[in-house]
């Protein structure tokens, strides 16, 4: 077990995933009240409705995500099948009833847990220390979030891991348990080979006519070869409606004067301040204290201004600001107290201000900097506009030029030649297409399983029409026509008989090799001769090398309780081996580390399987009642 454990980590740790919270991560687990009506309506879960549109986007999330992780492997239908379409349910259902006992259980994150947690993403840290708060917006932005959605997404996330882990740690490993499977996973054992190689029976073997068809028959989806077709195929995507558009200096300048404000930098300053701190809830004694204090440290800082940083350090009550000699920062509008930001928009550079109050106590302030606004000049900005003008121009295009493609398409079905002239678009051609995309096609257009659909259904193949246009991505649109099909046949017995020859040749020295070795095995049994083997080698579960590795599995499983023991090993492809166990023994010296491991990999197995359990218990608490199946989803866009 452990050796596949090793040498699979992140198999397993993947399988451990998927098998643990049920995909909890597919649509998150906030916000589940849910206001589906009944026709939409799949599954409720206590109060809570699952509808046909969460389903779908749980599938469409969950279908980017294998994606990404498969690449070329990834193969969208494996996703369509009642199967995949139950197994996303279940999730749903998961999801919803754990968080429905998380809140039951009443579990919350306080506002300095999540305070830390937001502080630590890495690469939000200025050189300076502080956290980058508009890196962050910018960051959530890309994804469509605010941080107030990313707060609360997170808190739900939190929670959420506070009740598996009560559950998890509950998982426990006797010692004694684990320390005999340590000793079984590195038990040792001396070992030596008998192998039958199968090419010594080759020889032996007389393949007939008869055997030749007999395989034949019996596999002849080895020998079918798919439908195919010759096609051609025109494409209208963005990149073809740019090409047809063009952006004038004069819509430049229309464009720069209108929105003369998004090239506008506005003005920008920097402030130090020392504050002396006052609660809200001082007496008038203390106010007044903070108040003298506050005009002591105005008056030596009018005195020497340039020891403002220095008497920042030593003296202001604003431990963040301190440690910086009073620096805030460039001071946004908006960001500080109304007191405090009207007297830093009122000072020049240089200048300290008088004694400001605020909510927080009394603030001597200075500007350290000041950068006027600024108007970017139409050349400086003159490319950024037209990119995004064509952009926009190309946009509106393809939306005409879609309409038109459409149309023609299907008015001029016996050819692609009207569309392509009257779009300036091309007609390309491709031949050994088949009903299904192919990996090693990639996203090409016409590699796209919905359009695929389309060119094999009985109109295009029967009559040989141009396919409705087809979107296959974002902005992209298909249409193609059968040139040339080839319906799915079979390879004639003569052009595969060589083949067949082989093969059956192969297989039957097989049998002669694990017969005559099933013989041998018997009698060294009885006799426990050890003539003919091989040097003989020590080898575990862990350490491999010396025997074919084919054969491991079967060698450390074997009786040995009457030693020598004998185990025979069909080898695919090689023949038949007779392994001889003489001796069986611990390692001399024991691998703590190793052992240590062990035990925390079944501490973790037992720790995701307790969990497993308890989700399937909160499901089922959860009175779950399915309303109607789940239908399939309207197919969802390959990327392009």
């Amino acid at each position: 077990m452990f050796e596949f454990i090793r040498t699979h980590r992140r198999l397993m740790q993947f399988l451990l995933m998927l098998i643990i919270v049920p995909s909890f991560a597919l649509v998150g687990i906030s916000g589940y009240q849910s206001f589906g009506d009944g026709a939409n309506t799949i599954a409720k879960v206590g109060d809570q409705v699952i509808t046909q549109q969460q389903y779908e986007e749980a599938q469409r999330q969950q279908i980017d995500r294998y994606r990404q992780m498969m690449g070329e492997q990834f193969d969208q239908k494996l996703f369509d099948t009642p199967e995949a379409r139950k197994g996303i349910l279940d999730n749903l259902i998961a999801e919803r009833a754990v968080a429905a006992e998380v809140g039951r259980a009443k579990l919350s994150i306080s506002d300095a847990v999540l305070q830390k947690e937001v502080l630590e993403i890495p690469g939000l840290t200025l050189p300076d220390g502080k956290f980058d708060l508009e890196r962050y917006k910018a960051m959530l932005a890309a994804q469509g979030m605010t941080p107030q959605m990313y707060d609360a997404r997170r808190r739900s996330d939190l929670a959420l891991q506070q009740l598996a882990g009560a559950v998890q740690n509950s998982a426990f490993t006797p010692g004694s348990v684990a320390q005999r499977l340590s000793d079984v996973t590195s038990q040792e054992r001396e070992v030596q080979e008998l192998l039958l190689p199968v090419a010594q029976f080759v020889p032996q073997v007389k393949v007939t006519d008869e055997m030749v068809k007999a395989f034949y028959d019996k596999n002849s989806k080895l020998f079918e070869i798919p439908e195919q077709a010759k096609i051609e195929y025109t494409v209208l995507d963005a990149a073809a409606a740019g090409e047809q558009v063009d952006v004038t200096d004069a819509d430049v300048a229309a464009y720069y004067d209108k929105n003369k404000k998004a090239y506008t930098s506005a003005e920008a300053r920097r402030a130090s301040h020392i504050l002396i701190a006052v609660k809200k809830d001082a007496s008038a004694a203390d106010k007044a204290a903070a108040k003298a204090k506050a005009d002591a440290i105005l008056a030596e800082v009018r005195k020497n201004p340039a020891s403002f940083a220095a008497v920042a350090k030593a003296k202001s009550e604003d431990p963040a600001s301190a440690e910086l000699g009073g620096d805030l920062d460039v001071v946004a509008k908006g960001s500080m107290p109304k007191p405090v930001e009207d007297a830093i928009y009122s000072l020049k550079q240089g200048d300290i201000s008088d004694v400001v109050p605020s909510e927080y106590g009394y603030h001597v302030l200075t500007v350290t900097s000041v950068k006027p606004e600024h108007v970017k000049t139409l050349d400086e900005v003159k490319g950024e506009i037209t990119a995004d003008l064509r952009k926009q121009f190309a946009a509106k295009k393809f939306s005409e030029m879609a309409e038109q493609f459409t149309d023609l398409v299907y008015t001029q079905s016996d050819s692609l030649k009207p569309v392509a002239d009257k779009l300036k678009l091309k007609v390309e051609t491709v031949a050994n297409v088949s009903r299904t995309p192919s990996p090693a096609l990639g996203n090409a257009p016409y590699n796209n399983a919905k359009f695929l659909t389309a060119i094999f259904s009985n109109d295009s193949l029967k009559e040989k029409r141009n396919t409705e246009a087809v979107t296959v991505a974002p902005n992209v649109l298909v249409s193609g026509r059968v040139v040339e099909f080839k319906p799915a046949s079979k390879r004639p017995l003569a052009e595969v008989d060589a083949m067949i020859r082989q093969r059956v040749t192969l297989e039957e020295a097989a049998k002669l090799a694990k017969k005559e070795g099933e013989t041998k095995l018997a009698a060294l049994k009885a006799s426990g001769d050890a003539t003919g083997f091989g040097a003989a080698q020590w080898v575990s579960r862990s350490k491999l090398d010396g025997i074919n590795r084919a054969a491991i599995v079967q060698v450390m499983k074997a009786d040995t309780s009457k030693l020598p023991a004998y185990v025979g090993v069909e080898l695919p492809a090689l023949g038949y081996g007779i392994y001889r166990i003489a001796k069986v023994q611990q390692p001399a010296q024991v691998d703590e580390a190793r052992r240590q491991q062990e035990k925390d990999q079944i501490n973790n197995i037992l720790a995701q399987q307790e969990m497993f359990d308890y989700v399937e218990y909160l499901k089922n608490k959860a009175k779950v009642k399915i309303v109607r199946p789940v239908t399939s989803a309207a197919p969802v866009t390959e990327a392009p």
